[in-house]
C-alpha cells in the first residue's frame, strides 16, 4: 500500500512540474526573451523584434499546460488572467490570444504561420516548430 501511495505522489508531482515550451515558426529569427513572451501574451506587445505581427495562440483554460504557462510565464493564476482580459475586452483595449484545444492544434497553427507564437507541453514539441524558451 505504501508503494501505491508513493507512486501516486510521484505521478502527481511530475504532472505539476511539467515543462512548458514556447514555440514559433522555424523561420522566425526574432529575439524573444521572457519579457517579450509575457508582453505578447498579455497584449502589451503586438509584434516581434523583426517587425512582423505577433499572433499569440494559447490553449483552453482547463488544459494543465495553460495553468503551468500562466503561473510560470505570466505570473498570474487563470482567474487573475481571466479578470485581466475581461477588463481589457470591456474597455475595448485588447483581445485575448486565440485558443487551441490542445498541443497538436498549437503546433499545427505555429508550423503553418510564421507570425504565430504559442506554448505546448515540452514533451509534445516536434521538428515542425522552434522552441524559443522552456519553462
Amino acid at each position: 500500500m505504501k508503494h501505491l501511495i508513493y507512486l501516486a505522489f510521484l505521478a502527481l508531482s511530475a504532472h505539476s512540474f511539467a515543462a512548458v515550451s514556447v514555440i514559433v515558426h522555424p523561420s522566425n529569427a526574432s529575439a524573444i526573451d521572457d519579457s517579450t513572451i509575457n508582453r505578447i501574451f498579455t497584449g502589451k506587445e503586438k509584434s516581434f523584434s523583426n517587425g512582423n505581427k505577433a499572433i499569440p495562440i494559447g490553449q483552453d483554460a482547463a488544459n494543465p499546460v495553460t495553468e503551468e504557462f500562466n503561473t510560470k510565464v505570466l505570473n498570474k493564476s487563470s482567474a487573475q488572467l481571466k479578470a485581466y482580459w475581461s477588463k481589457l475586452i470591456f474597455t475595448g483595449k485588447g483581445t485575448p490570444p486565440k485558443e487551441a484545444a490542445n498541443d497538436a492544434e498549437v503546433i499545427q497553427s505555429v508550423s503553418t504561420n510564421p507570425d504565430t507564437i504559442g506554448f505546448v507541453s515540452s514533451s509534445a514539441v516536434t521538428g515542425d516548430v522552434k522552441v524559443v524558451k522552456e519553462f
